[in-house]
This record gives C-alpha cells, structure tokens and sequence, in this order.
C-alpha cells in the first residue's frame, strides 16, 4: 500500500502537506495556476478524431491519475480521453475556482472540493452546480451518511460524491510506551483511553511520570484540540447554519483539554507540518499523535528506517474526521452527462479501494470496506496494523457534524492564534481565547 500526503484541517495545514507532495506532481498532473488549466471548460477538441475529453480540475498529488484509474476508464470507454488540471495548493485552487463558478467560465468538466470548502458550496453555490445524486450508477446507500450529507444541500441537491475522508487512529511509538510502563499492544492501547478523550490525558500523564529523558506524549496542543472538534456531533456552526464556535460545548471541551495538555507539560510543543515536526519523527521526540490513514506515509517518510516496527495504530478515544474531498460537475460545461458519468465511476465503492491500495486515501463508500483492497489491508512499518479494519471502524463511527463556510478559518486562528500560543508561549488560556476570538471575528468581517 502506498501513502500519499493530500488533505488537511486548515489552509495552512494544507500547504505544507500538499508541499510534501509536490515532488508527486512531475510527470503525473499538469500544473496551472487556475482551477479549470488550460481547457476553460472542456470540450471534445483535444481528443482525437470522434474522442470526447474530459477535464478534471484538481488541488495537490490528488491520487485519482497516480492510482491509474483515469487510464483504467479510458480504456473501458475508448470514446473518452481524460485530462487532469493540478493546481498544488488548495488556497491557491479554491479562490480561483469560486471566481471562475461566479462567472461560468474557465471551468474544468469535473472540479475537486476539499471537505473544508464544501459547505460553502452547498449554502451558496450549488445552482451552479450539477445534482450528482440523479446520475445513473450513483447508489446513496453505499456511502456513508454522514459524508453523504456534506456534500448535500438543505432540499436534497447533492452536489458533490466524495471521494475519501481522513478517520482517525492514535499512532503511538510502542519503544517510548514500553520505557515508560505502559501496555503496547494496539488492543491494549486502545483500552487506556477508549470513549473518553479525559482517559487520553490520563495516559499522558501516566507516561509523564515514567518518560524517557527529552520525550513527550503528544506533539502538540493543537492536534489534540482539532481532534477533540471533529470528534463531537456540533464544533463551529449548528444545524441550521449558525455560526456557533463561541458557545459551543464541543468547542470548548476541545480548547480546555486542549489547554491541561499544555500546562501538564504532556506536549512536545511542536507546531503540526513545520520542519521542527518533521525532525521530532525522526528523533523519537514524542509518543503519540492523532492519525489519519494518509499520515501514516507522512510518518513513514519522516521517522525513517529507525522507526519502522516502532510505530503502532490504536483506536482514538472518539472517532473523528480529518480531510477528505468531493468531486463535482459545474453547469456551465459542456460535457455535463458523460462528466457526471466519469464522477460516479471514480467514487464508486470498487474504485475507492483501489485508490486506497494505491494511494491510502479511505474510501468515503462504505460499501468498500468489505472489499478485499481495504478489508485485508494492513501496514508493515506499523507492525503488520490492520489499518484497513481500524479505520473503517472509525469512519463508520464519525459523528454527523454540520459543516460552515468558514469552518478552516475558524480552525487556523483558534489554533494559530490561540491554542498554539497556550503550548509555546505559556499564555493563559482565557487570554489566547479572546485573541483568536477577536482575530476569528475580524476575519469572518472582512
């Protein structure tokens, strides 16, 4: 199984994971610095005598063209040529995409979304974009529900099929647990803190008291608090689409855990995908951190030769959700139907597994997880783990979170400019609190 780095929490989370990948995209994507490349909206020129070619717009090493299946299509429907548009970062693709929808034009056939630009999609764009839940093939029930209704308007327009999402594990240094007296088998692991993200700082504590010299438990307080937020069923907007951060229980419970983090002296206070992070892999500096199926590469490429068989997965204390992405069709292209067929074959349940084999991005299709690509899957630099069993277990566990338009700005400055400022600068927590507020409201005024 081969790991790839794509999607993330935040924009800037995102542009150091998808600036690991870049070395991903020569060779095996066109680069632009527009959303649609150079097709402005596909067509059938391009393709060869009687060929229809299809555009795909997309941010980062995405996977779909690296796992093979576009040649796999093409060869299935000879009529079809397909050309993929890469633009690396996110916060470069998603204004330029948002300028283009506004004004139908530039526009590849097929458009990626990242989780974290999704709800904007649905709240306000989605008379620009075609119902994909119509397309003949699409099956709602072999997707999971809860990714299902991210991509799904409030009167039942499903605007975008997902194609993976980010379940989370606890990728623990079984050498570290071990020095410091605590079980190391994955069954057992889990146990210490299943259910409760308050039995997470427990074990942490415990660890604390036996730790190896220079080690901490967790990496940083911001992970910690974003994993705490994905895990409970209302974070920064509710139901009916109110902004909610400053009030919500979930929010809090995450920023006050968070915080006890922080001042029990449990995190090695490292900021996530900054260079410091990365040597941290690489010298054994911490002992666990939330994973997603995607970071068990980032952790293989970081932590080297020297940490295979060191590195485990556990079950989180909560099931939780980190990235993910959707495909959709814009309706200003001329290649609308046959987009729309291409869409469905790419998230059809058979295809995820494949992607996931080759490129480890979990399927977002629950119906994949019986299938042999995920159900048998397992990871030899983290012990032989079965990755494919724990993380569909997680992913079918992920609470039915209503996503907002500004979710990623909410999440970057109550991380950048509050939590992160708890765990390296020792600020008081009521303190970093009111300075990410007042730059959180300012931002959501501009």
């Amino acid at each position: 199984m081969r790991y790839r780095t794509r999607t993330s929490r935040t924009a800037v989370v995102l542009a150091a994971a998808t600036a690991l990948a870049a070395g991903l995209l020569a060779g095996c994507a066109e680069d632009s610095d527009e959303p649609g490349g150079s097709s402005g909206g596909g067509g059938d020129g391009g393709g060869g005598k009687g060929k229809t070619t299809l555009t795909v717009g997309v941010f980062g090493a995405f996977g779909l063209q690296e796992a093979g299946l576009y040649e796999e299509y093409e060869e299935l429907n000879p009529d079809i040529d397909i050309k993929q548009n890469s633009v690396q970062r996110n916060e470069n693709y998603w204004p330029a995409l948002l300028t283009h929808l506004s004004s139908g034009s530039g526009l590849s056939d097929i458009q990626a979304v990242e989780v974290g630009n999704i709800a904007e999609l649905t709240g306000t764009h989605s008379g620009k974009l075609v119902d994909l839940g119509r397309t003949k093939g699409v099956d709602k029930g072999a997707y999971l529900d809860w990714k299902w209704q991210q991509g799904t308007t409030d009167d039942g327009k499903t605007i975008g099929l997902g194609t993976d999402i980010g379940p989370t594990g606890i990728c623990y240094r079984k050498d570290l647990f071990k020095k410091a007296g605590l079980p190391t088998d994955r069954e057992e692991v889990g146990k210490l803190w299943a259910g409760d993200w308050n039995k997470y700082l427990e074990a942490g504590k415990r660890f604390k008291e036996k730790a190896p010299e220079g080690t901490a438990f967790v990496d940083g307080a911001t992970g910690v608090m974003a994993a705490v937020h994905g895990s409970g069923k209302e974070k920064f907007y509710d139901a009916e689409g109110d902004l909610v951060y400053k009030d919500s229980a979930g929010v809090k419970e995450g920023w006050d855990l968070a915080a006890e983090f922080a001042e029990a002296g449990l995190t090695a206070k490292l900021q996530q995908f900054q260079p410091s992070w990365d040597q941290a892999f690489s010298n054994a500096s911490f002992a666990t951190v939330t994973c997603p199926p995607w970071m068990l590469g980032y952790i293989k490429d970081k932590a080297g030769d020297k940490g295979e068989d060191q590195w485990d997965v556990a079950a989180a204390p909560k099931p939780s959700n980190w990235g993910g992405s959707f495909l959709t069709v814009p309706e200003a292209g001329k290649n609308k139907e046959e987009a729309a067929k291409l869409v469905a074959w790419l998230t059809a349940p058979k295809q995820q597994a494949k992607l996931f084999d080759k490129r480890a991005s979990f399927p977002s299709a629950e119906a994949a997880y019986t299938l042999p690509e995920v159900k048998d899957a397992k990871n030899a630099y983290f012990g032989d783990a079965p990755v494919g069993q724990i993380f569909a277990k997680a992913a079918e566990g992920v609470p039915v979170q209503p996503i907002g338009p500004k979710d990623g700005i909410i999440s970057q400055y109550l991380a950048d400019t509050g939590m992160l400022g708890v765990d390296q600068k020792g600020t008081s927590p009521d303190g970093a609190w009111d300075k990410a507020v007042k730059t959180i409201d300012n931002a959501l005024d501009q």
